[in-house]
């Protein structure tokens, strides 16, 4: 009975990022069909996308505190809203306008659950000192693969709209009990184990003056969540317009999720040892992809090209969020992860609208291109960023009378981290 409650609370973060991919693939492989039954334009479906972005700021800022506050057992709550979510998007998919508001819903119940689920994973990966952050990324992207694939299944055997996402629903809401039950269960052995409420009181707003860091991280974030999730939300769309096949369209987040799911899962210790080879090289990698997708001739070279692309943006965010936040105080940890979630969910925001607008005008071949010159800022960025990072920690720490060297954005945060448990107290020595 140990063993197991043991297991549950240790799968948590796993299965929160699997209810978020039963979502997300779902969505990725039914977006054809939303734009059909919509009778949207690529530039229509690119401005309702927005409205994903929108939705999802102001929750995602909220969500942060909200965790701190009351631990992360919300996950699960965030995570059914989200699950629900699909089928009010089946049902409201009636033209341009409604679309947009069904866009706004999901993105608020998604902006609180990514901020949510990152802070239960980054919690247990500080706790374990294992890469849980990148390894429950990869199983976002398992989730993904089977979803998609299982949205493909459905189409070919003419499954309406409402259907499918009603299935994806009952899948999410399933996840999201199993969520509770482990991180209650990990609450109350914590609890048991320390002898106190291990639930922090609710932190004062943050300084603005010791937040650059985590903007810095969240903006590098934002270009990596834009290239991300343009091949994601707008790779089934390609093969359908371009090849004319909608059973096949689900091959496409299919392929770039299980790409995903097996980079993150097998190269997850590198996240932590070796993250700036990791960004650099990722980027690289994925700039090939991305030029390879856009000059495909056929089904299969346009597959490839987006597995290459799946690779190297794989590690690119969960690297990011991994390495700044390492050194992140309990008490805080929600708050410093919707910093930088929300500021990297810009990205989030631009990215399938850049593309539905790039081509809107130039073709989504010619889209997928200007995809591609993201990712080449998004490598230099990430090089510069980090060098700037360093400075402004040495900066810092020189001021505090403890320079180091080789000081990193991780090192930032954790200036930050300290100054909020000093000006505050120590959230972890409060009881309820």
């Amino acid at each position: 009975m140990v063993f197991r409650r043991s297991v549950v609370a240790r799968l948590s973060p796993h299965l929160a990022f699997a209810s978020f991919g039963v979502f997300w693939g779902s969505w990725g492989a039914v977006l054809p069909s939303i734009k059909t039954q919509a009778e949207l334009t690529d530039g229509e479906l690119g401005t309702a996308l927005l409205c994903v972005g929108v939705g999802a700021l102001p929750a995602m800022r909220l969500t942060g505190r909200l965790i701190d506050r009351h631990g992360v057992r919300g996950s699960a709550c965030c995570l059914a809203l989200l699950s629900t979510s699909a089928v009010m998007v089946a049902m409201g998919s009636k033209g341009a306008v409604s679309v947009a508001i069904c866009m706004l819903v999901v993105g608020a119940s998604s902006g609180a659950a990514d901020v949510a689920i990152n802070t239960m994973a980054g919690d247990a990966e500080r706790r374990t000192s294992r890469p849980v952050l990148t390894r429950a990324h990869g199983s976002f992207s398992a989730a993904v693969v089977v979803s998609s694939l299982g949205m493909g299944a459905l189409a070919a055997v003419g499954a309406n709209l409402l259907t499918s996402l009603g299935i994806a629903a009952l899948t999410g809401l399933a996840l999201s009990a199993l969520v509770w039950t482990g991180a209650s269960l990990d609450h109350a052995d914590r609890r048991e184990s320390t002898g106190v409420q291990v639930l922090p009181p609710a932190l004062p707003s943050t300084s603005a003056g010791r937040v650059y860091p985590l903007l810095a991280l969240g903006l590098v974030g934002a270009l990596a969540y834009a290239t991300e999730n343009a091949h994601q939300s707008w790779g089934a769309i390609l093969i359908t317009d371009v090849y004319a096949s909608h059973e096949l369209a689900a091959l496409a987040p299919a392929t770039f999720a299980a790409t995903a799911a097996v980079t993150r899962l097998s190269l997850a210790p590198l996240s932590r040892s070796h993250p700036v080879a990791i960004l650099t090289g990722g980027g690289a990698v994925a700039c090939v992809g991305t030029v390879v997708l856009a000059a495909a001739s056929n089904v299969p070279m346009a597959l490839g090209g987006l597995a290459i692309a799946a690779g190297g943006t794989a590690l690119l965010f969960p690297t990011l969020l991994s390495h700044g936040l390492r050194s992140v105080a309990p008490g805080v940890a929600g708050e410093a992860t919707s910093i930088v979630a929300t500021t990297a969910y810009l990205g989030y925001l631009a990215g399938p609208a850049y593309v539905g607008l790039l081509a809107e005008r130039a073709g989504i071949r010619a889209a997928f291109l200007g995809v591609g010159f993201l990712i080449l800022v998004f490598t230099a960025t990430a090089a510069l960023t980090g060098r700037w990072s360093r400075q402004q920690a040495s900066s810092t720490l020189a001021l505090e009378g403890d320079l180091k060297s080789g000081a990193s954005i991780a090192d930032a945060v954790e200036i930050w981290c300290r100054e909020e448990v000093q000006a505050h107290g120590d959230p972890s020595a409060h009881g309820r």
